[in-house]
């Protein structure tokens, strides 16, 4: 037993390590950081509260703060009811099902890289990512359709565990389609739309890539977001303190809507029991 409980520590052991080296020690670091003033080249100051004083005095602090959360709330919105309606029309086994799962699927594996190419290409015409009206519109369209083909494949995987026989009762109580969609698929997908709705919440405040690939936070900061703000502070104009703090408001802002949404599970999650 103890021959087995040894190898399987030689096996974790890289796994443990670069977690330790990557996550936890960064981790720990960068909430040290948050109290300190750096540049990269000179010694660490002390500093206390004050970066933590200096993001919450900023106008432009909350103008970015509302820009992540506006598009994490229109993302986690439009990026869980539109692919559970279509997991529940492909569930219907139509005709092509297959080729639309594929075709919805292709955007999620596809490198953001090309993705933001290709979009910047199709609305170059409409200047959509010029405006300061309609940037931040055009990339959440973009990170809805990215994401669409995951989340449908995650509700077409809870669907297919549904025993037939609960939508055959429901039509043979004369439900219509809206209805059963409404009182039967919806809650009993209900714990798949809550562990949609955490991940699409969480990677949408975490959002980077297409904000840097397309926008770069402008045009006038409009797209600005927390995590493009960290990147800038860090390494556009290395002030390592202000950009560990608001690293740190980012990760509050996360755990208070997650600890809040588990809190609520029992009331909005369906149980059988």
């Amino acid at each position: 037993m103890k021959k087995i409980d040894q190898a399987g520590l030689i096996f974790i052991l890289p796994a443990l390590a670069g977690t330790v080296v990557f996550i936890l020690i960064p981790v720990i670091a960068s909430f040290g950081l948050s109290f300190a003033k750096w540049d990269l080249l000179n010694p660490v100051q002390f500093a206390g509260l004050a970066n933590y004083r200096e993001i919450f005095t900023e106008p432009l602090f909350f103008k970015i703060l509302l820009n992540t959360v506006v598009f994490a709330a229109a993302t986690s919105v439009f990026a869980v009811i539109i692919p559970l309606v279509l997991a529940a029309i492909l569930n219907s086994k139509i005709r092509g099902s297959e080729f639309y799962k594929t075709a919805y699927f292709l955007p999620f594996i596809t490198p953001m890289v090309v993705v933001a190419i290709v979009w910047e290409w199709l609305l170059e015409g409409v200047h959509w990512i010029y405006s300061t009206d309609w940037a931040m519109p055009a990339l959440i369209m973009i990170s809805v359709w990215k994401l669409i083909g995951y989340n449908m494949v995650i509700f077409l995987a809870s669907l297919s565990a549904i025993s037939n026989s609960m939508f055959e009762a429901a039509k043979i109580d004369g439900a219509n389609a809206w209805q059963t969609f409404k009182n039967v698929t919806v809650p009993l997908l209900s714990p798949a739309i809550f562990f949609v709705v955490i991940i699409t919440a969480i990677s949408s405040f975490q959002v980077f890539d297409l904000i840097y690939l397309i926008t770069q936070g402008g045009p006038q900061d409009s797209t600005n977001v927390l995590v493009y703000a960290i990147y800038k502070n860090a390494f556009e104009y290395f002030n390592i303190g202000k950009a560990s703090a608001i690293a740190y408001v980012l990760f509050s802002i996360i755990l208070v809507l997650t600890l809040i949404q588990w809190s609520l599970r029992k009331k909005i999650v369906y149980n059988e029991d």
